[in-house]
């Protein structure tokens, strides 16, 4: 729901008006993305807070409310777009932001009661390659249906309302913990419990920020879930934009060939998520080791596809760099991304709420730094100079945070994961 305006958007702001049934907004272009990026001035606001509430009552009700408000708000952006302009747009991209600042410290909480140590990576890779999953069949629907005669509102409808159906299912199905779910059997419950640190009243426990923002390790999470979150974020947002402007696709084959490198990110953390355990399970490598090996493999790669693009001009060429790219990016997955939880399974909803809210900042800033630099180099969308540095912009933030996690990163349980006040201070 978060990335149907990725696409929906070139349909949006499209002078051609064939269909009357719909409106569509030309005037909107120079606002395009500012649209994009507004999603995530409500998601930075909330993402510590989330963390704290997830922790002390319970994830399951924030994440189906988060889910819910956000399919509320996808049905209503047509609408409220319709009433106040690129405003209303805004509005709902700003809400939306605000209730899924919950759903990722939600999702870190449930981990961190669900997955036993040997299987984290998989696990969390499973959960987190849901967002390129989504998009390998939201981003080609979405370009359907806005060439279609149905128009780019019903994209939104639609969404929308499988969200709603979806926390309905939530709500029978969720549960907080093996011991709260109703129908796990006691195996699995004891095997799950058993493979986790004895369970304490989580909520009793005092977060230690002090120890937390002054943890090197912690540090290095957050420089590298920065570096991440703008490599992703520029992909995301500008592709359909890239694809349009430099390859001259139409929005159909468009959004398919924008969905190419997401399946291909989907299907590679099939590949790597299970690998990083397996080294991990059989004792070849340390579970640092791992996490900075596969974190390596995510962020360097991708590096060097962004920065060959700047020396290839052939349409297949472009986008089988573009796959590389994000095809190798799913072995992040598999580092940092679960790194918190290593660190500290008690606070891991709170650790990825603050590093989340600093790449927030990232992914707020890079489809405004696309803006930024076409107005400093005078470079429009159809040139392909502006996306040479781009993508160079891009592949030496992703190299940097490679770096910086190598140096300072580590998977060691931390004293602050206690309960204990002098011990986490």
């Amino acid at each position: 729901m978060r990335s149907v305006l990725n696409v929906a958007v070139i349909a949006i702001i499209s002078p051609d008006d064939k269909n009357k049934d719909y409106p569509t907004y030309p005037e909107w272009k120079p606002k395009k993305n500012l649209m994009l990026s507004s999603f995530f001035w409500g998601y930075i606001c909330l993402q510590i807070g989330a963390g704290q509430l997830a922790k002390n009552y319970g994830p399951k009700q924030f994440l189906c409310c988060a889910i819910f408000i956000t399919s509320l708000f996808t049905i209503l952006t047509p609408v409220l777009g319709g009433v106040l302009g690129y405003g209303g747009v805004i509005l709902c991209r700003i809400v939306q932001g605000l209730s899924q600042g919950f759903l990722v410290p939600s999702l870190h909480n449930l981990l961190s009661q669900w997955a036993p140590v040997t299987e984290r990576a998989t696990w969390g890779s499973a959960v987190y390659a849901g967002q390129a999953l989504g998009n390998v069949f939201s981003m080609p629907i979405t370009g359907m249906i806005c060439n279609s005669k149905l128009g780019w509102p019903v994209a939104f409808y639609m969404y929308g309302g499988l969200g709603i159906c979806w926390c309905i299912l939530w709500i029978f199905l969720g549960a907080d913990s093996p011991s709260k779910h109703k129908s796990i059997s006691k195996d699995e419950k004891d095997f799950i419990e058993s493979s986790l640190m004895k369970e304490e009243d989580i909520s009793e426990i005092p977060t230690p920020w002090k120890s937390i923002f002054t943890s090197l390790p912690v540090i290095a999470i957050i420089v590298t879930h920065c570096g991440q979150n703008w490599g992703f974020w520029t992909l995301l947002t500008e592709i359909p934009s890239f694809m349009e402007n430099i390859l001259h696709e139409n929005i159909s084959s468009n959004s398919l060939l924008s969905a190419l490198p997401y399946f291909v990110m989907w299907f590679m953390t099939l590949v790597f998520s299970p690998i990083a355990d397996l080294v991990i399970d059989k004792k070849f490598v340390s579970v640092i080791t791992s996490r900075k090996i596969f974190n390596s493999i995510g962020l360097a790669f991708p590096a060097v596809a962004l920065i060959s693009l700047c020396f290839i001009d052939t349409k297949w060429s472009t986008i089988s760099l573009l796959v590389i790219a994000m095809g190798f990016n799913a072995a992040q997955y598999s580092g940092f991304n679960i790194n918190h939880i290593d660190l500290s399974p008690i606070h891991a909803g709170t650790l990825m709420a603050i590093t989340n809210s600093f790449a927030t900042i990232c992914s707020i800033l890079a489809p405004l730094a696309v803006d930024l630099i076409r107005i400093m180099t005078g470079f429009e969308e159809s040139e392909k100079a502006l996306w040479n540095i781009v993508f160079c912009t891009t592949a030496g933030i992703y190299l940097v945070a490679m770096f910086f996690y190598i140096l300072f990163a580590s998977a060691d349980l931390q004293p602050w994961n206690c309960s204990d006040p002098k011990v986490a201070e």
